[in-house]
Formats: structure tokens, C-alpha cells, sequence
């Protein structure tokens, strides 16, 4: 009798277990947590998140994908990571808030379909967007740096140790505005708490390496402040593509087509990816544009970044002489050291600037270059180019350059985003450190960043 009561109170509690356990998992209070990604968040460019880029990060941010890396023999030994990273998850700026702040207006004043998104837009979203945000760190930014510090402990776990912090063998370098600074401190927590250690980790201010463009004269005058030198970024947004963009954003909203123009689209496409990047939520703003039209925004985000900081014109890629110089002089001096007394001094240097920063010089080493140029008129046949910003520069964007210590020498190891890269003219994915300088040869014995930047030279 005992051991009957005992048995039915055991089938009892297991039921009770298992209800209450699918009751948790299927309970909206549970399921809420699950972000809905807008269908359109592919194409959201520099405003798109770390994660559309590496996916498996959805379901654990912490998680690294070896089949991604192509690593040397076992017999190699990690000797230093340069890592140049762009800031994490921001506000918009200034000039963007107010072209949002235009179309909210346009919106709730003038439109009158009777899409749902509308209705939502009219009677629950409000512009909370102001001009004291201009562009600076959201918390989701923070996060960013942080996971990616705890990420790159499990990458490089002989590396970011908790010796080579006290020992001054980690140097954190970052750009001046309050986006970077502040990346960079986050990536210090995330580096302490991942490695359990409280320790003196200062960070350095260098504008002259990871604001070069600021500090390049030709690069200002000729591309910057000149605005012939985004004809083609012009004459797309002018072109027959974004005119059908406006017109069926015109019919969404049922307001006159004059009233649309392209920096209309353009807000209405920011407060889309702004809305995701920063709150994590898919906004009624993403029902306003269909994937084609998602297309045509990405395509002129990706002109504008490509006439303005890569291929378009040369002076672009060649303002960041410096910061390439820098990179190589370390190796350099890694290798010294190495080949001398088998003692580093760098171990880790971490620079944390803008896609600004990350993008002319990914275009100097030749890298996501097309077969035909990017152009206003080429649209269509540009569905599978290589050189999409979404996926190069999205927020927390890094470039990670590994030496190896090899038997048969020193070997270089190049990553994009936790993703193994094969240099351009180079076949070995994890090639011979001498190779890469032979490859570069003549970046490393020119490319003077005095003398690219002169106004005078042509």
C-alpha cells in the first residue's frame, strides 16, 4: 500500500514538473524574449547589426564558430592580435534624427492608407529621438564590445590572459569621440569579467591613427568637402530605382508623390534599422518597405561607401597609410622580438575607431573589390557583388591580424568578424609573414602618409 501511494505521488509530481516545464516554455511571458527580425534587416548596411553577419550569435552571443577560422598546424603557437574594431550599436546623428523627425512629421500630419503599420505609427510611436543623442553609444553597444572582449578570451585564450594585462602586455587605443572611448571601455569590462580579474588596463587617445581621414588634407578637400565626388551616389538617388522606391512609398501613404523625396525613404529606412539595432524590436516603420525596396536603400548606402571610403577614388584607401604603417610596424617588432629573446612586449593591441576608420583600409589591402566598378546605372547587375557594407562594416565590425610562431617560421592569420580571409594575391590562407610583406611590398615602401595627403599631389 505504502509503495503504491509512493508511486502515484511520484507519477503525480513528474506530471506536475512536466506541465509547469512546457507551461514555461511555450508562456508568452517566456516567448517574449524572442526578437522578430525584420525581413528587410539583412540590407540595413553600416546600420545593421553584428549579428545579421554571423547568425549563430542569435541563440548564444558568446559562442565562436571554428568552422569559420582556418587555422595553421598544430605545431603553430599564437605570438600577438592586432585587432582594429569599429564601435558598437549607436544613436543616430544630428543630421539623421532631423530627416526622421521630417518624415515622422509627414507621417502622422499627411498619410491617410489604411495599412496597420500606419495606425500603429499615428497612435502608439512616438519621435523620442533627440539631438543630444548625435550619434553616441546606446547600451546595446556597450553589450557589443563587451561580448566580443569575452568572445575573442575564447579565440585567443594563450593571448588575453590575465598576465599579459598586468604586465602592460594589452594596449587599448581608441578614437576620441565618445562612441569609441566608450566601446572601448566596455570591451575592458568585458575583457576583465571574462578573464575574472581586476586590473590597471589604461586606454589611449590617437585621433592621428584612428581618425585619419580627419588628418588627411587631399582626402577633405577632394572627397570630403567636394561634392562632385559622389556624382554617382547622386545620380542613383535621382535614378529611375529610388524614383519607384518613392512612388510606392507614396501610394503606402497615400500622400502626393512631390511630397516624397529621396532623404524621405532614406529616413523612413533609418527608423527601420534604428528602431531593430537599438530596442531589439521589429517597428511598424519595416512594413513600409518591401525586400526590392530594401534592395534599392542598400545599394545607395553601398555607393555612398564606396565612392566616399573605398574603391571609388583612390585617395580614399590611401589616407590610411598611417594606420597600415602602424599595423605593420608592430608585426615587425613582434617578429624582432621573437627571432631575439622569445619575449613579446605587445601581446594584444585592441584600436577601436569608426567603419570610416576599417573600410579604406580593407580597400588598401585590396580586399571585397568587384570585377566592375559600382556605379548609378549598374544596379541590376550588382545583386551578387562582393562589396556590401552590411556585411564588412556593420556595428562592432573588427579586422583580427594573428602571428604565428611555426616551425617553419612566422605565419600571419587574417580575420573580418571572427571569419578567416584569404589576402588577395595570396593563396595560403594562413601564409608566411614574409610573403604578405613581399605581397604589400610596394604599400610598405611608399604609401607616405605626409606626402598621399598633400593637396598638391595628383
Amino acid at each position: 500500500m505504502v509503495k503504491q501511494v509512493v508511486t502515484t505521488i511520484c507519477f503525480v509530481l513528474f506530471h506536475c514538473i512536466i506541465s509547469y516545464w512546457a507551461f514555461t516554455s511555450s508562456c508568452s511571458i517566456h516567448s517574449s524574449t524572442k526578437i522578430i527580425i525584420p525581413a528587410v534587416a539583412r540590407y540595413f548596411g553600416t546600420k545593421g547589426r553584428y549579428e545579421e553577419v554571423n547568425a549563430y550569435l542569435i541563440d548564444d552571443i558568446l559562442a565562436i564558430n571554428n568552422s569559420l577560422v582556418t587555422l595553421p598546424s598544430s605545431k603553430c603557437s599564437e605570438i600577438h592580435l592586432t585587432a582594429i574594431i569599429r564601435h558598437g550599436t549607436r544613436y543616430p546623428t544630428i543630421k539623421n534624427i532631423q530627416k526622421m523627425r521630417e518624415f515622422y512629421d509627414l507621417v502622422v500630419r499627411d498619410a491617410t492608407g489604411n495599412l496597420n503599420c500606419l495606425s500603429e505609427i499615428k497612435s502608439q510611436w512616438k519621435m523620442w529621438y533627440t539631438d543630444d543623442m548625435d550619434g553616441r553609444l546606446v547600451d546595446k553597444g556597450r553589450e557589443d564590445h563587451r561580448h566580443l572582449a569575452q568572445r575573442l578570451i575564447k579565440w585567443f585564450p594563450s593571448l588575453l590572459t590575465e598576465e599579459n594585462v598586468r604586465h602592460g602586455r594589452v594596449k587599448l587605443i581608441t578614437s576620441s569621440k565618445h562612441r569609441c572611448v566608450n566601446s572601448t571601455i566596455a570591451f575592458r569590462e568585458g575583457l576583465m569579467e571574462g578573464l575574472r580579474i581586476e586590473a590597471e588596463l589604461e586606454l589611449a587617445v590617437n585621433d592621428a591613427l584612428m581618425r585619419y581621414f580627419d588628418q588627411c588634407e587631399r582626402f577633405v578637400k577632394e572627397v570630403e568637402n567636394n561634392k562632385s565626388a559622389l556624382q554617382e551616389v547622386k545620380s542613383f538617388n535621382e535614378g529611375p530605382e529610388m524614383k519607384r522606391v518613392m512612388e510606392k512609398m507614396a501610394d503606402r501613404l497615400v500622400v502626393p508623390f512631390a511630397s516624397i523625396t529621396d532623404d524621405s525613404v532614406e529616413a523612413g529606412f533609418f527608423l527601420c534599422a534604428y528602431e531593430f539595432a537599438i530596442q531589439e524590436l521589429n517597428p511598424p516603420w519595416c512594413q513600409l518597405f518591401d525586400e526590392v525596396d530594401a534592395q534599392v536603400m542598400e545599394y545607395a548606402g553601398d555607393l555612398k561607401q564606396y565612392w566616399k571610403r573605398s574603391y571609388g577614388h583612390e585617395i580614399n584607401s590611401k589616407s590610411s597609410c598611417i594606420l597600415f604603417h602602424d599595423l605593420f610596424h608592430r608585426l615587425d617588432q613582434v617578429v624582432t622580438q621573437i627571432n631575439s629573446d622569445g619575449i613579446v612586449s605587445e601581446a594584444v593591441t585592441v584600436q577601436v575607431g569608426h567603419a570610416e576608420t576599417l573600410l579604406p583600409l580593407l580597400t588598401l589591402l585590396d580586399l571585397f573589390k568587384d570585377d566592375i566598378p559600382l556605379s548609378s546605372t549598374n544596379f541590376a547587375t550588382q545583386h551578387n557583388r562582393i562589396f556590401r557594407s552590411g556585411k564588412i562594416v556593420p556595428y562592432a565590425a573588427n579586422l583580427l591580424v594573428v602571428l604565428y610562431k611555426c616551425p617553419e617560421g612566422i605565419r600571419m592569420g587574417v580575420r573580418l568578424n571572427e571569419k578567416s580571409l584569404t589576402l588577395p594575391g595570396l593563396t595560403d590562407p594562413v601564409p608566411m609573414y614574409e610573403d604578405v610583406k613581399k605581397r604589400y611590398r610596394a604599400l610598405l615602401e611608399g604609401c607616405d602618409q605626409e606626402t598621399v595627403c598633400k593637396i598638391n599631389n595628383s
